[in-house]
């Protein structure tokens, strides 16, 4: 993918807005994190990124993970957002410093084994939606999963992430959005002395801005901010 740095600074000015916008017609005052998804950005191209002013960049794959992290380690904050094979846990861990998709507690083990003596800050994936496709544990079983969890001390919960289906309407996957946002505010209480689960890491290109208005703390944003056509 080949980018325009004023494309993508003019895309990014506009996520902005429209964020702020969601946040008025919410109600919410806190502030929304944009994670660009770089999945399709080649390493050659991560400098536009960093100079149209984006600073957190989500990855889904380890290797190009690493790849751009070991070129550009000291311009952004980077994230994991794909599923994570166990088998690679190594390759990501020193890379990030948030794990969006942790959705079993072999997965946690894993990672409490591999993440030193620093930790390693994640969020718990919950499939809110029901759909067989997509990755996460059934919100019926967040609070025991997060109650087994708690052995693993070097691995800390900040939150909660989730994907809404694709819809033709983004007003559709509202409800994906408020059940994951209901969820996180009873599950914080109960997890108040060990995690602080203040993250809701939920909302993509079609959907951010009604994720916004329920409550998301991170968007994870590709293609409004990488596309050159009009609107981005």
């Amino acid at each position: 993918m080949t980018l325009s740095l004023e494309k993508v600074r003019s895309n990014l000015v506009e996520v902005h807005r429209r964020i702020k916008a969601a946040q008025a017609r919410g109600g919410r005052l806190h502030q929304v994190g944009v994670v660009a998804a770089t999945k399709y950005v080649l390493p050659e191209s991560m400098g536009v990124v960093r100079d149209a002013g984006i600073r957190m960049v989500g990855e889904n794959r380890a290797k190009e993970l690493q790849e751009k992290w070991g070129r550009f380690r000291n311009d952004f904050e980077f994230h994991f957002i794909g599923h994570v094979q166990h088998r690679k846990v190594g390759e990501v861990v020193p890379c990030v410093s948030l794990i969006h998709s942790v959705d079993s507690l072999r997965l946690v083990k894993a990672l409490n084994e591999r993440s030193g003596e620093g930790g390693i800050d994640v969020l718990l994936q919950v499939n809110v939606s029901g759909e067989e496709s997509k990755y996460g544990i059934v919100p019926a079983e967040a609070a025991a999963f997060l109650e087994e969890a708690l052995v693993y001390e070097r691995v800390r919960f900040r939150g909660l992430m989730t994907m809404a289906p694709l819809a033709d309407v983004a007003e559709e996957t509202r409800p994906v959005f408020r059940g994951l946002r209901e969820l996180r505010d009873n599950l914080a209480p109960r997890f108040a002395g060990r995690y602080q689960l203040s993250h809701l890491s939920m909302g993509m290109t079609n959907d951010f801005e009604v994720a916004v208005e329920e409550g998301a703390t991170l968007v994870r944003l590709g293609s409004v901010l990488f596309s050159s056509g009009e609107g981005g």
